[in-house]
């Protein structure tokens, strides 16, 4: 019954090629597909009509869209992650992984989780200075705070935003914790702060490389910096006295997990001391999004890689329960886990886990606070 439903499905994806935005148009971006999001009551796709008008389309560019947020720590009460509090100064990612499971969030937007959420991004030009009010509010009670688990701080336009710094210029002189996960060897850029956090047990940084197969990532995730330069990112910040840990996230059965050892032994080999790994999630959107991916560069490897997936997560392309949406389950995802234990055992990564202090924050004085007239 399950092959008979896999050949259902193939036959299914198969048919979204009609629904595809052409290639030239889309070039240097994951997703082929760009669907309108599940609230809206009209779904619209470009499509030809004999006229050859689809030839007169240009290219999808980046557009940046500033927007007046009210507020920048996001709450979680979420029993299986470690953070209960994050900044995301960005919506949307340029980075353009396709299977993202942030893509969905960008249908709350009124967009589409394939290539608007690529190409259509929104900008918090206040982030910083909402940060600040926010830690300054009475009552607040400091706890490290995670950057970069939803969208990728360090993603292009964070080149000329800037957000990310004016971030870390608050959180340093206000001594709070942060942790950072990035694709982006743009990261190195503000050495210089993460450093002096680190010093004080205020910073560490985890890069994310799913794949050293330069192919596999130039497709999977094409504008996030190659392979090779997360490594130096991972060397440059090791270096400086940052504590560093790779994270490879996802693990894409049949597809990247037979690099785990290669990926963990060249990121302890650059400096990282810690390590960990998530499993392939297809929420939502997403799950479309990525078997398109498969039969448009992996058409060879469909059938393989969705068989085993769907064995982890209980014969359906994701299960979101609590404690197994990240590792799976089953004797295949047994096998990743145990591969990803003695690896990291073996390279002494995650000896010692270092805990960020919360000891040396100070409140800012004038957040959240009105000020006195005279």
């Amino acid at each position: 019954m399950a092959a008979i439903t896999l050949i259902d499905q193939v036959s299914s994806d198969t048919a979204l090629a009609g629904a595809r935005v052409a290639e030239d148009l889309r070039r240097g971006r994951g997703a082929g597909l760009n669907r309108s999001g599940r609230f809206e009551r009209e779904q619209r796709e470009a499509f030809d009509d004999g006229w050859e008008t689809l030839e007169d389309l240009p290219p999808l560019k980046t557009t940046v869209q500033e927007e007046k947020a009210r507020s920048i720590i996001t709450r979680n009460t979420s029993p299986d992650i470690s953070f209960d509090r994050s900044i995301n100064p960005y919506r949307g990612c340029e980075h353009g992984c396709v299977y993202c499971f942030a893509r969905p969030s960008h249908a709350f937007m009124g967009l589409s989780p394939g290539l608007d959420f690529e190409t259509r991004l929104f900008a918090k030009p206040n982030a910083a200075e909402l940060l600040e009010r926010e830690l300054g509010r009475p009552g607040y009670q400091p706890r490290t705070i995670a950057i970069g688990t939803n969208t990728d701080p360090y993603q292009p336009i964070e080149r000329r935003y800037r957000l990310m710094r004016e971030i870390l210029e608050v959180l340093e002189r206000t001594g709070h914790p942060v942790g950072i996960v990035t694709k982006s060897a743009l990261v190195l850029r503000d050495v210089d702060i993460l450093a002096r956090m680190a010093e004080k047990g205020l910073a560490k940084v985890a890069l994310s490389i799913t794949s050293l197969d330069r192919d596999i990532a130039r497709t999977l995730e094409p504008r996030a910096s190659a392979p090779h330069r997360r490594l130096a990112a991972i060397k440059g910040l090791s270096e400086a006295g940052v504590p560093v840990s790779v994270m490879m996230a996802p693990i894409i059965p049949a597809l990247t997990d037979s690099e785990i050892e290669a990926i963990l032994e060249a990121a302890a080999g650059n400096g990282a001391t810690e390590a960990g790994y998530v499993l392939l999630r297809l929420p939502l959107e997403v799950s479309e999004l990525f078997r398109d991916w498969l039969l448009r560069n992996r058409p060879d490897r469909y059938r393989h890689v969705m068989n085993i997936l769907r064995s982890m997560r209980g014969g359906k392309d994701y299960d979101a329960e609590w404690g197994q949406r990240m590792k799976g389950q089953g004797p295949y995802a047994q096998q990743i886990g145990q591969r990803f234990a003695l690896t990291a055992r073996r390279l002494g990564l995650n000896q010692r886990r270092r805990k960020l202090t919360t000891e040396l924050f100070t409140a800012p004085q004038t957040g959240g606070v009105q000020l006195s007239l005279f």
